[in-house]
């Protein structure tokens, strides 16, 4: 049996993550896995769209397509998935043309209708689903996850002062740690010789506050991350993020490392205050939390706790037989039984999806039909 995935691009993250991670378990269902770029140009577009009728199944991830183009690939799937990890029937929160785009609220809902199955990142994007149209037995949630055995984890290090920060992304995400600009500032002067070691393609300047810049790189990511004290992550509050699967969180934690976040969507999941880190609303919280963490042993503590839990909930090998049952139709129609763990708030209703929602399924009701997550 075979499977093909269209992708953004071969080196996307979430090809990685959502894709490739799970091919181990895909061999030991029968299905082999193929991965493509969806093709430039129209002819050479429609051509690749025609051809998936050679596979068995195919998942379609994140793109939204015209609607000639989805028909297309439609009518030569025999069995066809929709995988998103973001909310791709919304422009980002730094768009200067807001978030709501009605070209893409419509190619979304036209394709979470016309899909066999929509494997959606996290709650809230399967509930944007549901209200876009999509039939409640073909949403499946299943988070983001990550490889624990990738991670070196942390090492408490005797190291004076404040706890050194520390921060992976790109540089579009970036744009959200440098609109804090004003706290990153107000946390250098209340804790001296504050460190922010920062992994991505280019780096923010704060006064007070010493950048270890660390050019990211596929081969030392992991060993990088390791070297920080606590994760930071620090997205708006607004839908767009609502959308992320809190991918930064699940490295963090995977390094055994107590993560200081925004109390904004997947972030309210992953996180215990207290008990994995922090989840301050404010700046002051902020502050309270840094200072916290400053304690080499509550944070070797709240690592430690924070892999645990990451190992038992978000971790490839939790979720491997749950997806790859999911993308290639193997696994039983039930409505959105699989949700990540933790679910037990409630959660902020999409916007520019339209439609009525269902309502999620109880966090007792979810782990009952998920399978291997435990």
């Amino acid at each position: 049996m075979r499977l093909l995935a269209l992708v953004e691009s071969p080196d996307h993250v979430c090809r990685r993550y959502r894709v490739l991670a799970f091919e181990p378990a895909l061999r030991a269902a029968g299905w082999s896995l193929t991965s493509e770029p969806l093709a430039r140009g129209l002819l050479a577009r429609s051509r690749q769209l025609r051809a998936v009728s050679r596979f068995d199944a195919v998942l379609l991830q994140r793109r939204l397509l015209p609607a000639w183009q989805f028909a297309l690939l439609r009518r030569n799937a025999r069995r066809l998935a929709f995988d998103f990890d973001d909310a791709v029937f919304l422009r980002d929160s730094h768009d200067p043309r807001g978030l709501t785009s009605r070209r893409r609220a419509g190619r979304f809902a036209r394709t979470v209708r016309g899909v066999d199955v929509v494997l959606a990142g996290n709650d809230f994007l399967a509930d944007a689903a549901l209200r876009a149209g999509a039939r409640a037995e073909r949403v499946r949630t299943i988070p983001t996850c990550v490889d624990p055995a990738d991670y070196p984890v942390k090492r408490v290090a005797s190291r004076e002062g404040p706890p050194e920060l520390v921060w992976i992304g790109s540089s579009s995400t970036l744009k959200g740690v440098e609109a804090r600009r004003p706290l990153w500032e107000r946390l250098g002067r209340a804790f001296p010789g504050l460190r922010l070691r920062v992994i991505c393609d280019r780096f923010p300047a704060f006064e007070g506050v010493e950048t270890i810049p660390v050019p990211w790189s596929r081969t030392t990511e992991a060993e990088e991350l390791a070297q920080g004290d606590v994760g930071v992550g620090m997205i708006p509050d607004d839908d767009w993020s609502r959308g992320k699967c809190g991918l930064k969180v699940l490295q963090y934690q995977a390094a055994g490392l107590p993560v200081i976040a925004d109390p904004v969507g997947a972030h309210v999941e992953m996180i215990e205050p207290g008990a994995t880190g922090f989840l301050p609303a404010d700046d002051d919280a902020w502050i309270a939390a840094v200072a916290a963490c400053a304690d080499g042993e509550a944070r070797a503590r709240m690592g430690a706790e924070a892999r645990r839990r990451l190992e038992a909930g978000y971790s490839t090998t939790a979720w491997a037989q749950v997806f790859a049952a999911a993308a290639t139709g193997t696994d039983e129609p039930r409505p959105n039984a699989t949700r990540p763990p933790n679910f037990t708030r409630e959660k902020p209703r999409p916007t520019g999806v339209g439609g009525p929602a269902r309502r999620p399924r109880s966090a007792a009701e979810s782990r009952r039909g998920r399978r291997g997550s435990d």
